[in-house]
């Protein structure tokens, strides 16, 4: 079942363990936080406290997982533990961590999940807000050939589809359909690396905590018994033959497509950095830390060009209220009954739709070489959708009228001309109390607002 409301932790957990590149003992702590705080990184273990937004835009670095950045406060290897929360439904976090990275535990998001799972996941009042992908978006890497395309859909989903230089995980796909199935088909995929890449990355002062519970290792291309025998004294592991090819592990393999299922897992992790839920299908080809991000960093532009988003319109659906009921809960006759239809109605918000003709008689005046609809009567829309709502939680709705007390923040940005339909939605700013309801309404032309206004409304029972 979708969630309307935001989320949070019922309470806080912390999880200890040893950082992938530093070797260190770490501590990340994870707490509620209030409404539309999203998702905040602390270094408890610096001076001030620094706090870091978990955004697209504070990555620093994508070579070796993602590494957020507030200043010279640094913290890496963020997104097994943000993809937990992002899979998971939780908007809002404090996370506290006392050192550089978050510990790599075994690789995976499992644990993550478990302890979410333990402390419980609490609504708040706060409505979720979901940004809908209403066309096609791609971003692509042609270096490295990696593409992250974004596809209308109504729910959060993902396919991700790997090539790699080896014959043990050439080719691989992994598909989540349902965040909800995120615990039992992804969680639980571990990390990997190529003997190939080991080197690179030790000479480079990292991957001081790997071993082989925290990461699969895939052996591929053979080389001397002596530099095998070398990276793993480097690692504290056993020494195995130069001859035997394949996976470096301790347990099996959890899915014969593991090391995809991890890919997936780190774009879920990198997506929570758009800072909203959204809803449309993700395909990643060939999919890594640095498309992710640039596509995430996309995501937040497209959002911000895009802050209110028009409600989805289909002509082809049976309205919720047509004309007729309309007349009978509203008192508005010819030419000021400005709704035609409702398409959605719910405790805190409406949808309504208005199609503009050009026989409509407020063009007779405004104006006859360039008709344009008054300002005034794109309020007067949006507040009889409001009067709409706030009837439709009444008993006998028919029996009360709605009347303006206050009008404020008008704003009209483009003007509205015949062949335009308009949509409006209007939204309760706080319940309604003592019959007075304030509300914000918005009006769309296609996916652009036309207009907005924040009004108070008196509900008065009829003599």
């Amino acid at each position: 079942m979708e969630t309307t409301k935001q989320r949070t932790l019922k309470g806080s957990f912390s999880i200890f363990g040893k950082g992938l590149h530093t070797g260190l003992n770490l501590t990340v702590t994870f707490n509620p936080a209030p409404e539309n705080t999203g998702y905040k990184i602390q270094r408890i273990d610096l001076e001030g406290q620094p706090v870091i937004d978990a955004v697209a835009e504070k990555v620093v670095d994508t070579q070796r997982g993602t590494v957020l950045a507030n200043g010279d406060a640094r913290v890496s290897t963020v997104e097994h533990g943000l993809a937990a929360l992002f899979a998971m439904g939780i908007d809002n976090c404090m996370i506290q961590v006392n050192g550089p990275e978050f510990p790599i535990l075994d690789g995976s998001a499992a644990m993550y999940v478990e302890k979410i799972k333990q402390v419980g996941i609490e609504e708040q009042n706060a409505p979720k807000d979901y940004y809908i992908i209403r066309k096609k978006i791609e971003v692509k890497d042609e270096k490295s050939g990696s593409c992250i395309t974004i596809l209308p859909d109504d729910q959060f989903s993902i396919t991700a589809m790997c090539s790699f230089e080896s014959k043990f995980i050439n080719s691989q796909f992994a598909t989540l359909d349902n965040m909800e199935n995120f615990e039992k088909e992804i969680s639980a995929a571990r990390t990997f690396v190529f003997v190939r890449d080991i080197e690179p990355l030790l000479q480079a002062n990292l991957i001081k905590g790997g071993d082989l519970d925290n990461a699969i290792v895939i052996y591929e291309r053979q080389t001397t018994q002596e530099r095998l025998d070398m990276l793993a004294d480097m690692l504290n592991v056993p020494h195995m033959s130069a001859d035997n090819l394949g996976y470096i592990q301790h347990k099996p393999l959890v899915w014969e497509n593991e090391c995809t299922r991890h890919k997936l897992l780190d774009v879920i992790g990198d997506m929570a950095l758009i800072g909203k839920p959204i809803k449309g299908r993700i395909i990643a080809t060939r999919p890594g830390h640095t498309v992710n991000n640039k596509f995430a960093r996309m995501m937040r532009k497209e959002i911000k060009k895009h802050a209110i988003q028009a409600p989805i319109y289909d002509p082809n659906e049976e309205p919720i209220m047509d004309n007729n009921r309309i007349r009978e809960l509203l008192p508005h006759r010819y030419p000021m009954q400005l709704v035609d239809k409702i398409t959605a109605i719910g405790p805190t918000s409406i949808v309504g739709v208005k199609n503009v003709t050009s026989n409509e008689p407020f063009f007779q005046g405004h104006f006859p070489q360039e008709p344009v609809m008054p300002g005034v009567l794109q309020v007067e829309a949006m507040a009889q959708c409001g009067g709409l709502l706030v009837l439709n939680q009444v008993e006998e709705p028919e029996r009360w009228s709605t009347y303006f007390l206050n009008i404020d923040n008008v704003k009209f940005r483009q003007k509205v001309v015949p062949g335009d339909t308009l949509l409006f939605r209007v939204e309760l700013l706080h319940p309604v109390r003592h019959g007075i309801s304030s509300m914000k309404g918005y009006m769309f032309v296609g996916d652009k607002v036309v207009s907005e206004a924040t009004f108070t409304a008196q509900i008065i029972k009829n003599k």
